[in-house]
């Protein structure tokens, strides 16, 4: 039988980035990049208690400096009209900034300076000085258990994610015959992608505002904006034509783009503003630190008779964030009784946001950590115990998959780290001063599919320009959109163009929640089915074997339109313009989710091996060897896609050994919010590793037989790396991040 799957040197073949070029040497052009005439500096200053009001600013000092063309606080805003409706459960969503004298953590915007340069901005907002009523800030998450909460959302929908479930009976776990139970600390993390959030605002006119941004959604932005000031959506324009990297942390409009846009107003010139590295830990969200109790029961065979999971994660005060950290283990495996409980606690921090796997790559640190605790309680092999308990169906929406080739996931994965070599008593092997150990961990995502349309523009030349709002904060999607059109239309991948960012171009959703090709990508292959019709309607003026032609039988191969139905009916396509009188075709494509998702259950999988060796003096964990095996369809674009795979690895095993935003709890602010401080993997601390695609189509969520794949790629990654530790030193480490101090 033919090999099906995809390894690394199936991938390393295939079509390279498309926008590759331009970003090595430095045509790209990122948010903070773009110069405008009369160009001003934002720089914000931020407050230094947790919690209180300000009871007095003096801007004065900074208003004299050379350069300096406005200080903007609560006391001079010119506001933001969105913040002066009733319907408060709306303004509540964010904080609102300059609003009034409120602190609501450390490290809050409370002014903003403008000016000619950046360095005078910089030095006008160390001139501002602020003297406040101080107040009791609360930041521990631990310590304030008390003030766990169900989110209004639950309460809004009691059968959405975030509420109470119970599935057969509660706590079921403590009739088995085996049982399992641990509570398991995910620290907060941050994204910190390389580029830094940044936009230009520009009034163009009094009702009419663009945006350079760094979004993940130039619609979406552009809508919220609109909102907000009140604004005619049309009449608010965001550009987001290079993101660089994201995470999750552009996934929505914050308080610093809402100071831009005050700051523009209020100057009448394009105002520049760029966090610094120390801002991006607090103002633009992060993984919420969140405590979870994980209880599992299981027959003396393995079978699984009962989970029950609660999640504590924190929040602001001003907002409720939440996230879906119990989905996981209410589909993963074939469970009879399952109960859930999701809290947020509010406390003195800035709002947390989605981070790549959000949720579920918190959910299944403790689920997949837990199902490793109790394979060595039963001992049964890992990945046996989680093939007794495979579901063949979703138990959770008790319907079809649309696809799940786990099972091979599980077994390519195996075969490739050399799993026979684990021993199932943890500790017992030795390379040297290092003891070795072998872990894994299963991930699911939500495959998704929403609405798009794709603008083509078709010209005599050969040449093709697509167009979408879609965004890429650096999954390749201009790279996978090349790569559709050019299998559904026989053009050479350098012969076409994908434009996107441009709020003003056809609809798109976000990028984020693995959604982008599912969408996009139908789009794009509506756009070329209907190009092909239009080009067929052509030929059937020259010859008559085009009459009933096939869309999918019809192909643009070299300077002429073919149908593989009738051979003889090959046409020139210069001939097809000149007949018409067109120098080009222009013409739009639209796709969405029809009913297949009322019929089939649609999630991604992935399935990680780890070799850990753990330093048997000083307890540093090198991880040696990583395999991490995907299941997300048809891989479209191979080499973006194993991209894709290694920054989930790479973003896991930050997670597992070294990730955590500290929060000194006397002062409420961040104490390590810099590079120097925040340690995230470098070269060093990453092995080579294996990555593979099953590369099975899936035929039920969109025409390229494709499921997510950006999410997935982190999920299970950093229970795997701890569940490799455990085997390799007996030390079952439950707080992130797994540090030397843990293991010695």
């Amino acid at each position: 039988m033919a090999k099906k799957y995809l390894d690394n040197a199936d991938m390393a073949r295939a079509i390279s980035r498309v926008d590759g070029r331009a970003k090595v040497m430095g045509a790209a052009k990122y948010a903070a990049e773009v110069q405008l005439p009369d160009l001003t500096y934002a720089v914000l200053v931020e407050s230094s208690i947790g919690q209180g009001t300000i009871t007095s600013l003096d801007t004065k000092k900074a208003e004299w400096a050379p350069g300096v063309i406005s200080v903007i606080s609560h006391l001079n805003t010119p506001g933001v009209p969105e913040y002066k409706l009733e319907n408060q459960d709306v303004i509540q969503k964010q904080l609102r900034v300059f609003d009034d004298a409120n602190i609501y953590f450390n490290g809050q915007p409370i002014a903003v300076v403008i000016a000619d340069t950046l360095e005078r901005a910089q030095y006008g907002a160390s001139l501002v000085k602020a003297t406040y009523k101080k107040e009791n800030h609360l930041t521990n998450l631990e310590s304030n258990l008390s003030r766990a909460a169900v989110p209004k959302k639950a309460k809004a929908d009691p059968k959405g994610f975030t509420s109470d479930f119970i599935r057969g009976k509660a706590g079921a776990y403590k009739d088995a015959a085996v049982q399992v139970e641990e509570e398991y600390i995910q620290p907060s993390e941050v994204h910190h992608p390389m580029e830094l959030h940044s936009i230009i605002a520009n009034w163009e006119a009094a009702d009419k505002l663009t945006l350079v941004d760094k979004t993940q959604g130039s619609q979406q932005t552009a809508a919220s904006i609109s909102k907000s000031f009140q604004l005619p959506v049309e009449n608010v324009k965001v550009l987001a034509t290079y993101v660089g990297g994201a995470f999750g942390s552009a996934l929505r409009v914050w308080p610093h783009e809402i100071v831009a846009i005050l700051a523009a107003k209020k100057v009448q010139k394009p105002v520049k503003l760029v966090l610094s590295r120390n801002q991006m830990s607090y103002m633009v969200g992060y993984r919420p630190h969140t405590l979870q109790k994980v209880a599992l029961g299981a027959s003396k065979d393995g079978k699984l008779v009962g989970i029950s999971h609660e999640s504590y994660g924190k929040t602001s005060m001003y907002e409720e964030f939440t996230e879906n950290v119990l989905q996981m283990t209410r589909m993963m495996y074939d469970v009879p009784n399952i109960d859930t409980k999701y809290r947020i606690v509010p406390l003195n921090v800035s709002t947390p946001a989605p981070m790549r796997g959000p949720g579920e790559a918190t959910g299944s640190f403790a689920l997949e950590c837990a199902m490793d605790e109790l394979s060595y309680k039963l001992n049964i092999d890992p990945v046996e115990l989680r093939l007794i308990n495979y579901a063949a169906e979703d138990p959770d929406k008790k319907m079809a998959w649309s696809s799940n080739y786990l099972k091979e996931c599980y077994r390519l994965g195996a075969e490739k780290i050399g799993w026979n070599k684990r021993k199932a008593e943890a500790g017992t092997v030795q390379d040297g001063e290092w003891k070795v150990g072998y872990g894994v961990a299963t991930g699911t995502f939500g495959a998704f599919r929403s609405a798009a349309t794709v603008k083509a523009t078709y010209k005599a030349d050969g040449s093709l320009l697509l167009q979408s709002a879609i965004a890429d904060i650096g999954p390749g999607t201009a790279t996978a959109m090349t790569a559709i059109a050019a299998e559904n239309l026989g053009i050479p991948p350098e012969k076409i163009v994908f434009q996107l960012g441009n709020s003003t171009f056809p609809k798109a959703p976000m990028q984020g929640g693995s959604n982008s090709l599912a969408t996009v990508g139908s789009a794009t292959v509506a756009v070329c089915t209907n190009l092909k019709v239009e080009l067929a309607k052509l030929a059937a003026q020259q010859k008559s074997g085009w009459n009933n032609a096939v869309p999918d039988h019809v192909k643009i191969s070299g300077a002429d339109l073919v149908n593989s139905d009738e051979t003889s009916a090959k046409v020139s396509l210069a001939s097809l313009f000149s007949q018409s009188g067109q120098l080009e075709m222009v013409i739009s494509g639209s796709a969405a989710q029809g009913d297949e998702k009322n019929k089939y259950s649609f999630y991604s999988y992935s399935v990680h091996f780890i070799e850990a060796h753990v330093h048997e003096l000083t307890g540093v964990v090198r991880i040696k060897n990583a395999v991490s095996v995907v299941d997300c369809g048809t891989v479209v674009s191979p080499k973006t896609a194993r991209s894709q795979l290694m920054g989930g690895i790479v973003g896991g095993i930050g997670m597992a050994l070294m990730e955590e935003a500290v929060i000194d709890d006397r002062t409420g602010r961040t104490v390590n919010a810099s590079f120097g401080d925040y340690h995230v993997p470098v070269n060093a601390d990453i092995p080579q590793m294996e990555m593979l695609f099953v590369n099975e189509r899936d035929e039920h969520l969109n025409p390229m037989g494709s499921k997510g794949l950006g999410e997935v790629v982190i999920i299970g990654v950093a229970p795997a790396v701890a569940n490799a530790v455990y085997n390799a030193t007996g030390i079952r480490v439950r707080h992130l991040p797994i540090t030397p101090d843990k293991l010695i």
